[in-house]
């Protein structure tokens, strides 16, 4: 069954962020503002890309998403760093409508609109468990009879840890939130047009049946300077530096390595 990740890098959607502006030459003013980029380059390629490139199961595609206005140095500095993960491919998109564009790119990368698929959504400064490729198939495999019987149904792992990054190494706290934008996934039966992201992914159980599994230690949301989520309302997270045996867990279960973190950050 194919598996397929939608990453969003900095792309200028018109709606699908919580942060707010006057104008499209706002918001790619702020997406693109340098500290900013360097920032979600740092993250990417500490928190992000090391857990998809040591998934156990590499039978998944992740389209990454970028707009038609990137900077052309940040495009060859993402494709240069995407280089060593053959399952990922850019695909640029100038503004449009946010639920829109996300649809259309979800649907034209299936193989066959007449065979199931499972998606699943990925920022950029998330990581997810190693296993959780493999998780989602043996999932699926378990609940077939369920499945079947929908259009599509949410698969979500629950626990986690939310975390900061920066040269100082890693600050983190465990988390149980279900239906949380790490480690969630949706099974789209045949036919189906529906993607995750024609949801809110907290509101995913509004609209279908819905699997919530207890494994432990399955997604790593980043809770860094710019995370869109943090701009408003935000609810404060009390974190502390990793212990030894958390180092020892991060790297094992996310391929994040607490040495690089602090290299790749120390950085002008």
């Amino acid at each position: 069954m194919q598996v397929l990740g939608l990453c969003r890098f900095s792309y200028p959607a018109l709606g699908g962020f919580q942060v707010g502006h006057d104008s499209t030459a706002d918001r790619i003013a702020y997406l693109y503002d340098p500290a900013r980029l360097e920032e979600r380059f740092r993250l990417f390629e500490t928190v992000a890309l090391p857990c998809l490139m040591a998934q156990t199961d590499p039978e998944f595609e992740m389209i990454v998403l970028v707009g038609d206005r990137f900077p052309p140095v940040h495009l060859e500095r993402l494709k240069a760093l995407l280089a060593p993960l053959p399952q990922a491919r850019i695909v640029v998109e100038p503004p449009r409508p946010h639920r829109e564009v996300m649809k259309e790119i979800l649907n034209k990368a299936r193989h066959a609109r007449s065979e199931p698929c499972v998606q699943f959504r990925f920022d950029d400064d998330d990581a997810i468990a190693v296993d959780f490729v493999a998780k989602l198939r043996k999932a699926v495999d378990d609940a077939t009879p369920l499945l079947v019987q929908h259009k599509s149904v949410a698969l979500d792992w629950n626990k986690g840890y939310v975390a900061e990054f920066g040269a100082d190494g890693i600050a983190a706290t465990p988390s149980f939130r279900p239906f949380y934008t790490a480690a969630l996934a949706m099974f789209v039966n045949a036919g189906c047009p529906l993607t995750i992201m024609n949801f809110a992914h907290d509101k995913l159980p509004r609209f279908m049946p819905a699997l919530s599994f207890p494994d432990p230690a399955m997604y790593v949301r980043g809770h860094n300077g710019f995370n869109d989520s943090r701009q408003k309302n935000a609810r404060a997270v009390d974190l502390s530096p990793l212990s030894p045996e958390e180092e020892i867990l991060f790297k094992d279960r996310f391929a994040i390595d607490i040495d690089t973190v602090r290299r790749v950050f120390a950085k002008g």
